[in-house]
């Protein structure tokens, strides 16, 4: 890459990825390198609380769900872009995950429901290139995509594609 920049601008992307075991502490990891990776960007201390609670969630649904050969690992990739960060969590199972509707009384079963809500936008993809999905979700302004509808969360961040299901709040 032709130079160097001390501090990305917002308007730079910038991109993290890291792999981490099917374990129920890798939440907390994923959260914890989230914070660093934010922390050397101008203008993110915006996007951590939220990116945090959405991660924290992806990471857990993974851990939790993902159904693949023992011993496969979870990657977290994190992207920022015009004041938007894009979370994505990699697995290996291929079921898709359904957003449901919890009882008051139910321990449980609130994670995506809590990303469709505050998630400017989020979605399921296949993986490229192998076995199991991607699960993303987008923290930041919403913001019409270019020729869309006004209020829709543009999720387009450079060298990635917005396909399979999309919720937006």
């Amino acid at each position: 890459m032709p130079g160097t920049l001390d501090r990305p601008s917002p308007a730079v992307t910038v991109d993290f990825a890291a792999r981490l075991p099917r374990h129920r502490r890798s939440a907390g990891v994923a959260r914890r390198l989230l914070r660093t990776f934010l922390a050397g960007l101008d203008g993110a201390e915006q996007l951590l609380e939220m990116g945090e609670l959405l991660v924290g969630e992806l990471v857990a649904n993974a851990v939790e769900h993902a159904r693949g050969p023992s011993g496969r690992l979870v990657e977290v990739r994190y992207a920022v872009s015009a004041g938007r960060l894009r979370i994505e969590v990699h697995d290996a199972g291929n079921e898709l995950p359904e957003v449901r509707e919890p009882a008051p009384e139910d321990e449980s079963g609130r994670g995506l429901w809590l990303v469709r809500e505050l998630a400017s936008a989020w979605g399921c993809c296949p993986r490229e290139g192998g076995a199991g999905k991607c699960v993303w979700a987008v923290v930041g302004p919403v913001a019409p995509a270019g020729g869309g509808h006004p209020g829709r969360a543009s999720t387009d961040l450079p060298g990635q594609v917005a396909t399979g299901q999309e919720a937006v709040a």
